[in-house]
């Protein structure tokens, strides 16, 4: 989640920590330069959930500072189960023929008919944020 001292708010990426400044930096740049970012995926644990200095934590941080559009979670989710939404997500996103809203609502009704992720804490907690098209 989104801790309320700003410099120990960070995104780990495979290879690097990005920070909270750091992130806004990024998305401000992509702003400015007239090339906005058209889908920030935060498939990591509570990437939604904040507190009283962003609402919607990272991804309202995201959306604000320029993000057309966020995907984030709103509590600690399953490794396996999250790959498994993001995969169908992305299989989904990438025919072109679907908005991200209803590429994510596939997937989650996937994982909802699937034996082993059907409970709603496997698929529930993305929110898709800012541009539903």
């Amino acid at each position: 989640p989104i801790c309320s001292v700003a410099e120990e708010t960070f995104l780990l990426t495979w290879d690097d920590v990005i920070n909270l400044n750091e992130l806004n930096t990024l998305i401000s740049a992509d702003q400015k330069q007239e090339n906005p970012i058209e889908l920030l995926v935060l498939s990591a644990c509570e990437t939604a959930a904040g507190d009283s200095r962003a609402a919607l934590g990272l991804a309202g941080i995201a959306v604000r500072g320029g993000a057309r559009s966020t995907i984030a979670s709103l509590w600690t989710v399953n490794d396996l189960a999250t790959t498994e939404l993001m995969t169908r997500f992305y299989q989904s996103l990438a025919t072109g023929q679907v908005t991200k809203a209803e590429a994510l609502r596939q997937a989650q009704q996937e994982l909802l008919q699937s034996e082993a992720f059907n409970h709603p804490i496997y698929w529930s907690a993305f929110i898709l944020l800012g541009n539903w098209l």
